[in-house]
């Protein structure tokens, strides 16, 4: 955003973002999540038109292709997708922030003119390389192995849980260049789709999240030229941490789009049916459930926009993210659960909304750093001098 934008233009900004994505996703998602989610097929068509809306490259400056907004108008975008289709706004989020954002944040020149046009206008679909199988949490001790050989570096390893990753037609890929541990013996590559020895493999069949892909990526004696590492050898890991401060923001506005969707469906239901001759919003039990996840979503929207705010003003948001995330996450399987409450016998069917809110939220507490690692980052931060 420029800084002549005024918080009154921002939020009718906000709300015309809020209003296209609604009308998009209610005439081209909503028809089709059922059969996405039961065939867990990745609507790759979806991306092409988000990216004509604008959507695939928010965050990115008009002079790439981008949208040149901020991460206000990022998260309303996501909210609104999440409140629909969690699936397609996880999958909108990782291209966002993750590759993209990547390549924006730490790319030469020539990378950014190279790449970011293809991403933002959703013609290429990008992925992000970090958690392998036996790290996880632990990525400062990846085994994806990067080794320098002239001009070139040599990797070999593989990459799991990886979204977009058989789709995408370039992939963000952290690998270890130094010792096992080591903070500063990792780099980033842009790796197209193509490049021998570089392949995918399994596709995951998840719990929820279904039709956003989730895939292993492998690496056998694949080649990179040094002229597609991004930044400096050994800024990796560092840079990835950076990264995930963005990212996390992302999975906050989806966990609270989950929470929103959930409610709002739950919230409609309990006016139309009737038991005891009474809509079951007039008895209190299901009254405190909805004040209570009322709560909870206004909490975790808060959170997740203060967030968003900070990172617009350029502030380090480590603390920041890490509390929007997990308690928008943790608030996506409550009010989720609550939701499936609410609606007794049909909330475990999946003619309803509310059984796929409840699959898809788990995912929040999970992806981008757990929320056991979410309570690490912030005990650290509260915690230091």
């Amino acid at each position: 955003m420029t800084s002549h934008t005024t918080p009154d233009q921002r939020e009718e900004i906000c709300k015309l973002i809020d209003e296209t994505v609604t009308t998009f996703a209610s005439l081209n998602i909503k028809p089709n999540i059922g059969k996405w989610d039961e065939e867990q097929q990745f609507p790759i068509e979806i991306f092409r038109s988000l990216g004509e809306l604008g959507l695939m490259g928010m965050l990115i400056p008009e002079e790439y292709g981008g949208a040149g907004l901020g991460y206000k108008e990022y998260v309303t975008a996501i909210i609104a997708l999440a409140k629909v289709d969690p699936s397609v706004g996880l999958s909108m989020a990782a291209h966002n922030s993750l590759c993209t954002n990547h390549i924006y944040m730490f790319g030469s020149e020539a990378q950014k003119i190279k790449y970011l046009p293809e991403l933002t206008s959703g013609r290429w679909i990008g992925s992000w390389g970090l958690t392998e199988p036996n790290t996880g949490s632990d990525a400062g001790n990846m085994q994806t192995v990067a080794i320098k050989d002239g001009d070139e570096w040599v990797v070999n390893g593989s990459k799991n849980f990886i979204t977009n990753g058989k789709s995408s037609d370039v992939t963000v890929l952290i690998s270890r260049t130094g010792e096992p541990g080591d903070k500063h013996g990792a780099a980033a590559f842009i790796v197209e789709q193509g490049t021998p020895g570089f392949t995918t493999g399994r596709k995951e069949n998840k719990l929820g999240m279904r039709a956003s892909e989730t895939v292993e990526l492998l690496f056998q004696d694949c080649r990179i030229p040094d002229s597609q590492r991004l930044g400096e050898v050994g800024d990796g890991f560092i840079q990835s941490l950076k990264v995930l401060d963005g990212g996390r923001i992302s999975i906050a506005a989806l966990g609270v789009g989950i929470a929103q969707g959930a409610y709002e469906a739950a919230l409609a239901y309990s006016k139309e049916r009737k038991q005891f001759g009474k809509a079951i919003c007039d008895f209190q039990a299901i009254a405190f459930k909805l004040a209570d996840m009322y709560t909870d979503v206004q909490a975790s929207s808060l959170l997740t926009f203060h967030a968003a705010a900070m990172k617009d003003e350029g502030r380090k948001v480590t603390l920041e993210s890490s509390v929007a995330k997990y308690h928008s996450s943790e608030t996506a399987v409550r009010v989720a659960g609550e939701a499936v409450q609410i609606f007794g016998g049909y909330g475990f069917i999946k003619d309803y909304p509310v059984e796929k809110f409840y699959r898809d939220s788990k995912l929040c507490t999970i992806g981008e750093g757990t929320s056991e690692i979410q309570k690490m980052v912030i005990s650290k931060e509260i915690l230091k001098e």
